[in-house]
């Protein structure tokens, strides 16, 4: 595994920013599990003052002492260890006021839903603290992080909460980008950086489990389908933290990893009426594992359009290959499993997770360009194409994509397959059609020779560059 710490300059920069300003500061950090917080967080607080306390699923008062113990540490003041207080209020005020240091005293809570769990009163106690004295002493840098998106939300930075509105800044921390990811694996052609995305996604745990000495499908039949990989329990792992009656979102991930992406197919599928079926997906957008998909044109695509794709890389590789196979995994092995069940599969499947990469591309493609105006990106369908990428603007131009991620055997007809797209999506408006092509092969001098005008050819290494 990796020891540097990568990426995360611009939230480094903000914590950094808030830091060595005048006033007082209070960030709620969050996002989903594996995605980097607590080493965000301590990466910040290195070679910093702060007491740093991570909940748990444990008394109250046990945790408080907990972090009384680290207070001590942080401050130089060993009698905190063993001071008595009557909660949180008078120990957190304590705290603060032997704060003697220069500059701000950073007061991190990680996994804040467990300590709040425990203590239904410190959200409240906080709000106090901080109306009363810390937002107008400029000395204190309040963080509380979790993994649980929704109670952040609602609990911290919710109208109901007794926090909200005090928070200075905050921080949806999002897993990396392609890019970033590749950092994780410099040794890597882009070609295998790119599996190793298809497979992790940007969530940097899962990327540090890639052993870059190892062949991506090696890696692969070491995490997810050895019977104690790290990998291989992990979705089990994640639902069960986030859900109850875990057996119908099986139900619905298993679906949609099998090409059942309507509602009405779901429904079909697993057996869950609609209005069980409506509850089970909106629970599954709002924790960023399921993503509703609509045709993209100049039209604002009906409801009845919409489609499902598992959201997270993860996930989605678990419930195409992993949890379908189980039997099989646990009766033949992890490389039957992989020589019979898995790889035969990969090309198609790295497909269609290359569209969603050039998807994710192309706002950087026009950033490259020099294109200052407001876009969408997605991918249109009907009942006669498919177009894996579509890009409308604002300044009047479309572009239109088309992937491959097998070898190019014939450029022109490449160029052929697109044209038929352009010739099919719906350009109401008379826009300027713009043709692109991606894909993971170079393209040939002589491959180039014979695009048409208005065709751009973007490879792997021009994806990443």
């Amino acid at each position: 595994m990796r020891q540097e710490f990568v990426g995360r300059s611009a939230e480094l920069r903000t914590l950094e920013d808030a830091f060595v300003a005048e006033t007082s500061a209070f960030i709620p950090i969050y996002g989903r599990r594996r995605v980097g917080k607590t080493e965000l967080i301590l990466r910040f607080l290195r070679d910093r003052h702060g007491v740093y306390h991570v909940g748990k699923q444990t008394q109250g008062p046990l945790q408080l002492r907990e972090f009384l113990d680290e207070a001590g540490v942080a401050l130089g003041e060993p009698l905190l260890a063993s001071a008595s207080f009557d909660g949180w209020r008078p120990a957190l005020a304590a705290v603060v006021d032997r704060w003697k240091g220069r500059g701000k005293l950073i007061l991190a809570f990680d996994e804040f839903q467990w300590t709040a769990a425990a203590s239904p009163e410190l959200p409240s106690v906080l709000q106090e603290l901080w109306d009363r004295g810390w937002k107008q002493s400029g000395r204190v840098f309040l963080i509380l992080c979790g993994s649980y998106v929704g109670f952040m939300e609602r609990e911290v930075l919710g109208r109901k909460s007794p926090l909200f509105g005090r928070r200075t800044q905050q921080i949806l921390l999002r897993p990396f980008g392609y890019r970033e990811a590749a950092l994780f694996h410099p040794t890597y052609s882009l070609v295998d950086q790119a599996r190793t995305y298809f497979v992790c996604g940007g969530v940097p745990w899962y990327l540090d489990c890639f052993d870059s000495s190892r062949s991506v499908e090696t890696n692969v039949a070491r995490l997810l389908l050895e019977e104690h990989g790290p990998l291989r329990r992990e979705p089990e792992f994640l639902l069960r933290e986030e859900l109850r009656d875990v057996a119908s979102y099986y139900a619905v991930l298993l679906a949609v990893a099998q090409g059942h992406v309507t509602a009405r197919d779901i429904s079909r599928t697993t057996g869950i009426g609609n209005r069980g079926l409506h509850y089970y997906v909106q629970q599954l957008v709002e924790l960023g594992y399921l993503r509703r998909r609509y045709p993209l044109s100049e039209r604002r695509a009906a409801a009845r359009h919409v489609r499902f794709a598992i959201e997270d890389p993860l996930l989605r590789f678990w419930f195409r290959f992993v949890f379908p196979n189980t039997s099989f995994i646990v009766q033949m092995g992890s490389a039957r499993a992989m020589s019979d069940r898995v790889r035969p599969a990969l090309d198609a499947y790295w497909g269609g997770c290359f569209e969603a990469v050039c998807r994710e591309a192309l706002p950087r493609l026009y950033e490259r360009e020099g294109v200052d105006a407001s876009f969408d990106v997605g991918e249109y369908w009907d009942k006669e194409c498919q177009i894996d990428v579509v890009g409308v603007r604002k300044d009047g131009w479309v572009d239109i994509g088309e992937c491959k991620w097998g070898a190019v055997r014939s450029p022109r007809q490449l160029v052929g397959e697109i044209d038929a797209k352009v010739e099919r999506f719906p350009n109401r408006r008379g826009a300027t059609i713009c043709r692109r092509l991606f894909t993971r092969e170079a393209s040939s001098a002589a491959a180039r020779k014979v695009l048409p005008d208005g065709v751009r050819w973007h490879d792997l290494q021009d994806i990443y560059r």
